[in-house]
C-alpha cells in the first residue's frame, strides 16, 4: 500500500479540491481581486502537494510527474507569446483585446490580456512547483536509498 491511511486519503482528496478550486479562482479573477497567475499557482500547486504527500507520488501525482516538465514551458512561451502580440499595437504586453470600451467594470473579461497573462503564469508556477516538490522527493529517495 502507498501513501497514508484511507482517513487522510480521503481528507486530503476533500481539502484538495477546495485548495484547488480557490487557487482557479484566484487566477481567473487575479485582475479583480488582489492575487492572479502567482499567487493563483502557488495555491494550486498546493493542491497537488498535499496529494501526492497523501497517495504517493505514483498514485498522487496524476501524470503530472510525466508531463509537468512539458506544461511548465508551455506557461512561459504563452506569458510571452501575449507580451509579443501587443507589439502589432506599438507597445510590449499592450492590452489589445480592449482597446476602448470595457466590457463592464468587474466582470471577468475587463481586464483584456491580463487574464490570459494570469493564467499563462499560473500554469508556470503550478508546474514549477509540483515538479521542483517531485525532484526533490526522488532526490530524498535516493539519498535514503544510499
Amino acid at each position: 500500500m502507498s501513501g497514508m491511511s484511507p482517513i487522510v486519503k480521503d481528507a486530503a482528496r476533500l481539502f484538495a479540491a477546495a485548495i484547488l478550486t480557490f487557487g482557479l479562482y484566484i487566477v481567473t479573477y487575479g485582475h479583480l481581486t488582489p492575487g492572479g497567475g502567482f499567487a493563483g499557482g502557488v495555491i494550486t500547486a498546493g493542491a497537488f502537494v498535499l496529494l501526492i504527500l497523501a497517495y504517493g507520488k505514483g498514485e498522487g501525482a496524476f501524470g503530472l510527474d510525466k508531463v509537468g516538465h512539458l506544461l511548465d514551458p508551455v506557461g512561459a512561451m504563452v506569458f510571452l507569446l501575449v507580451g509579443c502580440l501587443g507589439l502589432g499595437a506599438g507597445i510590449f504586453f499592450k492590452n489589445y483585446l480592449t482597446p476602448g470600451a470595457h466590457p463592464g467594470q468587474f466582470t471577468i473579461l475587463a481586464g483584456g490580456t491580463v487574464l490570459l497573462s494570469n493564467l499563462a503564469i499560473g500554469l508556470k508556477v503550478w508546474m514549477g512547483i509540483v515538479c521542483v516538490f517531485l525532484g526533490l522527493s526522488v532526490f530524498r529517495r535516493a539519498q535514503t536509498e544510499e
